[in-house]
């Protein structure tokens, strides 16, 4: 640990990290797309500093008007919506994956920032920590 790093320890402040949280996987079917929102939570809480991608079919798990009563699991959509509270505002969908799905960033419920695949990848380059769920 650096000197710089025990200085903001012993102030109270802490070693901030930038986590970034990929998200590949349609929101229901498997686990990941609820596990990767509780751990961005927990990041948060933290006082880290989190991002969060939606590539490939995550970029469903942001989609408006999700129908969850016929498969009886809960709709945890609107979740994302109170990110803002935890200070999650960096929101990252990957153009290609929008396009490929029929989707623009209109179709979802949350603000995001529309990343081309070097725009996305430099993000990646930028990070600390990358989580892939």
């Amino acid at each position: 640990m650096s000197d710089e790093d025990m200085m903001d320890d012993e102030a109270g402040g802490g070693v901030v990290k930038k986590f970034l949280y990929v998200n590949r996987k349609a929101p229901y079917g498997t686990i990941y797309a609820l596990e990767s929102l509780e751990v961005v939570l927990i990041g948060a809480a933290f006082d880290q500093d989190v991002s969060l991608a939606f590539i490939d079919d995550g970029v469903y798990q942001l989609t408006k008007g999700q129908q969850t009563d016929g498969i009886g699991m809960k709709n945890f959509s609107p979740t994302y919506r109170a990110l803002e509270m935890y200070d999650v505002e960096k929101l990252y969908v990957d153009q290609d994956s929008l396009t490929a799905r029929g989707l623009n960033a209109e179709d979802l419920i949350v603000p995001v920032e529309v990343l081309n695949t070097t725009q996305m990848a430099e993000l990646m380059e930028t990070q600390d920590v990358v989580f892939s769920f």
